[in-house]
C-alpha cells in the first residue's frame, strides 16, 4: 500500500443520516489512513475550512438527501477558490446515475454509490498518485 493519506469525511447540508459516512470512515481508517469526520449538517465553507485545517489529501462526501448537485459542485469550487485544487474529491450516497457526469465535471473524482465495498474505496485511494 503507498503511504497513508489524510482524509476528511464530511457530510454537507442537512442530512442527518450517518452511519454510511461512518462506515466508510471505519474502513479507511482500517486501511491505514488517517480519517477525520467531520459530523454531521455541515455548510460547504466549514468543509473546506476542516480540509484547510487539517491539511487533508483528499475529502469524501456524503449525501442521501439529494442536494448532492448543489452541495458538491459548490464545495468543489470552494476547494478552488481557496487554493486547494490538489485536494482529490469523492462522493458517496444516494446519488443517481443520471447526475453523476455532472459531479464529474465539477470536480468530483469518483462516485461510489450503495453496493460499494471497501475494497473498492481503498482501492481507488490506493491508486492515487498524491
Amino acid at each position: 500500500m503507498p503511504g497513508s493519506l489524510r482524509i476528511v469525511i464530511a457530510k454537507p447540508g442537512l442530512d442527518g443520516h450517518d452511519r454510511g459516512a461512518k462506515v466508510v470512515a471505519r474502513a479507511l481508517r482500517d486501511a491505514g489512513h488517517e480519517v477525520i469526520y467531520t459530523g454531521l449538517r455541515r455548510t460547504p465553507e466549514q468543509i473546506v475550512r476542516i480540509v484547510m485545517d487539517e491539511d487533508a489529501q483528499v475529502l469524501g462526501l456524503s449525501s442521501l438527501s439529494g442536494a448532492h448537485g448543489f452541495l458538491f459542485p459548490r464545495v468543489c469550487e470552494l476547494l478552488n477558490e481557496a487554493g486547494l485544487d490538489d485536494v482529490i474529491v469523492f462522493g458517496g450516497g444516494i446519488i443517481p446515475e443520471r447526475d453523476r457526469s455532472a459531479l464529474l465535471d465539477s470536480g468530483v473524482s469518483a462516485i461510489f454509490g450503495p453496493g460499494t465495498t471497501s475494497t473498492e474505496m481503498v482501492d481507488f485511494l490506493d491508486s492515487l498518485e498524491v
